[in-house]
C-alpha cells in the first residue's frame, strides 16, 4: 500500500513531530501499511489515532475513518490540517455540513487531495454516500470507538453493526478498528462483527501505574467532592453524575463555594457545550461537571482528578472515563463516590429495555458493584476483567492496597459454594447460587427443586452480602468460571474442583460497608462533639415546648449531629447544615446559633471552616419545581412521572424541601387518598406521641393500617404546618 521508498519513523518526524514511536505503535502502522486487517486495543492516552492517521497520510486513496462523535471528529480534522499544507487533507461528511461545504468535500476527493475522510456510522450507511465512495480510490477502512459495535460494550451503538455491510458494498479494503476498552467478549464480538476473525491483534497493556483508584461511600458527598476541590485548587478535574440534573445542580454549588467549575451534557445547546469544553481546555475553568456526553476525544493530558458522584452503568465505562486522568504520566487520582442503592436505581431504569438488553445491563452492573465493593487490589481487579493478569498482590497505588482490610480464612465457605456449584448441576448464576446457600426459596430454584440439595440453607450464618463477596473473589482468583455468553453462569474451573478434593487456605478480606448516607432521613453522621451534641438536643426539647411542637419539627437528629460537627455560628452558616434551610435557620435558629458560639469561645475550638459548605438547595430547579406543581395541586403521581422519579425519590425530595423550612400544602392530594378521620389520626400522633418523627414506629403503632407512603405524606402535612 505504501511507496516503497517511505520509512514509518521519518514520517513520523515529518508529519507529527515526534522522533520515535510510543509501545506498539510502529509495529501496528507497518501492519496496516501491508495491507493487512488489524485490531488494535490501546488504553486511552496510548496514541490510538496515530495509528491510522500515519498510515493514511503514507498512502494512495482515501482512508474512511468511522468515527461516533462529530465533536471527535472535528478536533481531528483540525489536527490534521495543522501538519499539512492542503485543508483539504482531511474532511468531516456528516449532516452538519452546508451545500458549499459539501461540493467542497467531494471536489477534494475527487482530485486525490483527501488523505482521511471521517464519518459517522449513520453518513457512511446512506445509499448516496456509498455510492460516491464506490467511485474512490479508498486506501482502508478505521473504525474508531470500535465498542460501539457491540451490545456488550458500554456506548453501544446499532448504527454500528451495519459497518460490515457498507464496507462489502462501497468494496472491501484492509480494516483497522480501535478501542480503549475492550473485554475478551467485546472484542471477539466485534472482530466477528465486522468480519476482521483473521485480523492481527495488538493489545498495550490496561495497567497506568501513575493512577491511584479509590472508592469511598457515599456520605455526605457535595461537601467531600467540595473540600477535594478547594484542596487541590487551581487542578483540572471532571466530575461525573448520572443526570442533567445533578450535573446542573452540583456546577451551580461548586460555583458558589468559590470553585471555577462549568456543566456539559447533551441537553445544552452545542455553542454552550463547546464553549465549556474550550474553557476547560484553556484553563479558564479548573472543573468540568458532566454527564458522559463528556470526553470522548479530550486531548488534555494534564486532568489530575476524576471523580465520580455516580457509579457508572459499567467497568468499560468506567475505566474510560477514569482513563482521562494522568494521561502525561504524572498525578491521576481517581475517586468514586459509591452507595448499593445507585446500583438498585440503574437496575430499575433497565427494567423498561428489551429482555437481552436487561440480561446483559444487569451483568455488567453486577461487575461494577463488585469492583466498587471489593477489598482486593483494585488494579488487579481491573486488569482482571480486561483479560491482564497483574501478578502482583499489592499494586501500592489504590486504596484498597494502601489501607488493607483484615483478612480471615474462608476455606469452609468456599468449599461450601463450590459445592453448591456442582451440586445444581452448573447451571445458576451467582444470585441462585446465594439464594440457595441462604435458603430463599424463589420460583426458579423451587422448579429445579432446588429445596432438597444438601447445601440448602447452609450458609445462614452469614448475610447474602458476604457469600456474593466470597464468589467474586472466587472468580477472580480462578476457583470459579462466568460463563458470559450465559449470562453469568457460573461453572467450575480445574482449580475449583481441585479444591474441593483437597481444600486449602482461602483468605477473604472483610467488607466495607457501602451505605447511602447522603439524605436527611437515610442515616445519621456521628456528632464530633458529643457534649455540644447533647446542649443542643436539650435546648431542642427547651424550643420545642416554647412553640408547642415536638422537639423533632424544630431540628431532626442529623441537623444536630452536623451542629456539633461543624460550628455554625451564624445564621448564614446554620442554614448550610443538612435539613436546616433558610426557612427554619430563621424561625428556629437563633438560639442555636448562640449557644454554639458561646461554646466555641468558652472552649476555644479551631472551628473547620473548610466545611462550611454554601448551599443552593433554594435555588434548585427540582425544588421550584415541585413547590410550583404542588401549588398548582398536580397529583403527586404525575409530578413525579414529569421528572422521571419514582413516588419514593419524589417523596425524599419533598421530605428535604420541608425539613429545611418551606411549606408545601398537599392537602388536595391527601383528601383524595384518605379520609378526613384518618389524616387527622396520624396527625395527632405526630403532635402528641411520636418522640422523633420515626415512620418505622408510626407503622407500628397503627399495626399496618396506614402504608408508610401515606404516613409519610401526613408527616410533610405536619411538619409543613407546624415547624415552617
Amino acid at each position: 500500500m505504501a511507496e516503497a521508498h517511505l520509512n514509518p519513523t521519518s514520517e513520523l518526524k515529518k508529519y507529527f513531530g515526534f522522533s520515535k514511536f510510543k509501545g506498539e505503535q510502529e509495529d501496528i502502522v507497518k501492519n496496516v501499511l501491508n495491507g493487512q486487517d488489524t485490531f488494535v486495543i490501546m488504553p486511552t492516552g496510548g496514541g490510538k489515532s496515530l495509528c491510522y492517521q500515519l498510515p493514511a497520510m503514507m498512502t494512495e486513496g482515501t482512508a474512511i475513518v468511522v468515527s461516533p462523535l462529530i465533536a471527535l471528529m472535528k478536533n481531528q480534522v483540525d489536527a490534521m490540517r495543522g501538519f499539512s499544507q492542503h485543508d483539504g487533507v482531511a474532511h468531516v461528511l456528516n449532516s452538519s455540513l452546508t451545500k458549499k461545504e459539501i461540493t467542497q468535500v467531494k471536489e477534494d476527493l475527487y482530485n486525490g487531495v483527501t488523505r482521511l475522510l471521517y464519518v459517522a456510522p449513520e453518513s457512511l450507511n446512506k445509499e448516496e454516500n456509498i455510492e460516491m465512495l464506490r467511485e474512490l480510490k479508498i486506501s482502508f477502512f478505521a473504525i474508531d470507538e470500535a465498542h460501539c459495535i457491540s451490545e456488550w460494550g458500554h456506548d453501544f451503538r446499532p448504527e454500528y453493526r451495519n459497518l460490515k455491510h457498507a464496507i462489502e458494498t462501497i468494496g472491501r479494503k484492509p480494516i483497522i478498528a480501535l478501542t480503549a476498552t475492550a473485554t475478551p467478549k467485546v472484542q471477539s464480538d466485534i472482530m466477528k462483527t465486522l468480519g476482521v476473525e483473521h485480523a492481527r491483534v495488538f493489545k498495550s497493556s490496561f495497567n497506568r501505574d501513575n493512577l491511584y483508584y479509590e472508592v469511598r461511600p457515599k456520605e455526605d458527598i457535595e461537601r467531600q467532592i467540595i473540600r477535594l476541590l478547594r484542596e487541590n485548587a487551581g487542578k483540572s478535574a471532571i466530575v461525573y453524575c448520572l443526570s442533567r440534573q445533578k450535573v446542573e445542580d452540583l456546577a451551580q454549588q461548586l460555583q458558589v463555594n468559590g470553585i471555577k467549575a462549568l456543566p456539559y451534557h447533551a441537553g445544552l445547546d452545542a455553542s454552550t457545550r463547546v464553549r465549556h469544553q474550550d474553557a476547560f481546555l484553556s484553563e479558564d475553568t479548573d472543573v468540568i461537571v458532566a454527564t458522559i456526553a463528556f470526553g470522548m476525544g479530550i486531548d488534555k493530558p494534564d486532568v489530575r482528578y476524576v471523580i465520580h458522584h455516580d457509579m457508572p452503568k459499567s467497568l468499560e465505562s468506567y475505566y474510560q472515563e477514569t482513563g482521562r486522568a494522568g494521561r502525561d504520566g504524572g498525578e491521576g487520582n481517581l475517586i468514586t463516590f459509591y452507595s448499593y442503592k445507585d446500583i438498585e436505581k440503574l437496575e430499575k431504569f433497565l427494567a423498561k429495555k428489551p429482555v437481552a438488553e436487561q440480561e446483559i445491563g444487569k451483568q455488567l452492573l453486577q461487575e461494577a458493584m463488585s469492583y466498587a465493593e471489593t477489598s482486593m487490589c483494585r488494579r488487579r481487579y481491573l486488569l482482571y476483567y480486561f483479560g491482564e493478569v497483574y501478578e502482583q498482590e499489592n499494586c501500592g497505588n489504590c486504596d484498597n492496597c494502601n489501607n488493607p482490610q483484615k483478612l480471615h480464612d474462608a476455606k469452609d465457605q468456599l468449599l461450601l459454594a463450590l459445592q453448591t456449584v456442582k451440586a445444581a448441576n452448573q447451571k445458576f448464576k451467582a444470585q441462585q447460587i446465594v439464594n440457595i446457600l441462604i435458603g430463599n426459596l424463589t420460583a426458579l430454584l423451587k422448579n429445579h427443586n432446588s429445596d432438597t440439595l444438601p447445601q440448602w440453607g447452609k450458609g445462614t450464618d452469614h448475610p447474602d452480602r458476604f457469600w456474593h463477596n466470597l464468589i467474586r473473589q472466587a472468580v477472580v482468583q480462578g476457583y470459579i468460571d462466568r460463563e458470559i455468553e450465559l449470562y453469568g453462569v457460573l461453572r467450575l474451573s480445574e482449580s475449583g474442583l481441585k479444591f474441593i478434593e483437597e481444600p486449602v487456605a482461602f483468605m477473604l478480606p472483610e467488607e466495607r460497608e457501602y451505605v447511602d448516607k447522603s439524605s436527611p432521613n437515610s442515616g445519621q453522621v456521628i456528632a464530633l462533639d458529643d457534649q455540644l451534641f447533647k446542649m443542643l438536643k436539650d435546648l431542642t426539647r427547651k424550643v420545642a415546648k416554647e412553640k408547642g411542637v415536638p422537639p423533632y419539627a424544630v431540628f431532626m437528629e442529623p441537623s444536630l449531629n452536623e451542629m456539633a460537627t461543624h460550628y455554625p455560628t451564624s445564621i448564614d452558616e446554620l442554614k448550610n447544615m443538612s435539613g436546616v434551610g433558610e426557612g427554619k435557620a430563621m424561625k428556629f435558629g437563633q438560639p442555636f446559633v448562640d449557644t454554639i458560639k458561646k461554646y466555641v469561645e468558652e472552649n476555644d475550638i479551631n472551628r473547620p471552616m473548610d466545611l462550611v459548605v454554601k448551599s443552593i438547595a433554594n435555588k434548585s430547579q427540582l425544588k421550584v419545581y415541585l413547590i410550583q406543581s404542588t401549588d398548582r395541586k398536580l397529583p403527586l403521581d404525575d409530578i413525579a412521572s414529569a421528572k422521571g422519579l419514582t413516588m419514593d425519590e419524589l417523596l425524599k425530595e419533598m421530605e428535604m424541601i420541608v425539613f429545611s423550612g418551606t411549606k408545601l400544602n398537599i392537602d388536595y392530594y391527601l383528601e383524595d387518598i384518605l379520609d378526613e378521620d384518618s389524616i387527622e389520626e396520624i396527625y395527632e400522633y405526630f403532635m402528641d406521641e411520636s418522640d422523633d418523627g420515626k415512620i418505622t414506629e408510626a407503622y407500628e403503632e397503627f399495626d399496618g393500617d396506614y402504608s408508610e407512603e401515606e404516613l409519610r405524606l401526613i408527616r410533610l402535612k405536619f411538619l409543613s404546618e407546624v415547624a415552617n
